[in-house]
């Protein structure tokens, strides 16, 4: 019985170790100073690509988390970052840094785009763990403004108003991670 229950195991454990491997090669894609803009950044700008590798005319900066070498953010699902992953757009190039408001009152600030930056793919997760991870580095990152959306953010998350989309680094054989 102990046989076949390890035999059972060998799947998930070689899909573990293979996710693991993926990620060290996505981390070591991303050169040091962007993963160290990761840890210290309070914002990141999104903007999903296209089939085609384009960018989408969609680009705004957000509030996230860089947890196990993927930036995490939690959205609604009526926004336009979950619409395109649910709409089938799983990849996004991703710039580190307070540049300011994307969008102004007249035209656009395209600062962002000085910023290191990144291809990664993109999916929705549905993980309690992840989202509590997520709140804690927002408690953190986020003390004066969190407090006004941590009870929104976790009963909509429950209600499946709100998901968390993980973004991972594509390593050099998709589209290359550059600063």
């Amino acid at each position: 019985m102990a046989a076949a229950a390890s035999v059972a195991l060998w799947p998930l454990r070689a899909l573990a170790r293979h996710d693991d491997l993926a990620r060290q090669e996505s981390l070591a894609a991303l050169p040091k100073s962007t993963q160290d803009a990761l840890r210290t950044s309070g914002l990141v700008y999104v903007c999903p690509l296209r089939s085609d590798g384009e960018e989408s005319r969609c680009h705004g900066e957000v509030w996230f988390g860089w947890i196990d070498g993927a930036v995490v953010l939690i959205t609604a699902t009526d926004r336009w970052k979950a619409r395109s992953v649910k709409g089938g757009l799983d990849r996004a190039r991703i710039w580190v840094g307070d540049h300011g408001r994307w969008k102004k009152l007249i035209g656009k600030n395209e600062e962002f785009r000085k910023a290191p930056h990144f291809d990664a793919e993109a999916s929705i997760v549905k993980d309690e763990a992840l989202l509590e991870q997520l709140l804690a580095i927002y408690d953190e990152k986020y003390p004066e403004e969190i407090a006004d959306w941590r009870k929104k953010m976790r009963s909509e998350f429950h209600d499946g108003s709100r998901v968390l989309i993980r973004y991972v680094p594509v390593s050099s054989s998709g589209f290359a991670a550059r600063t």
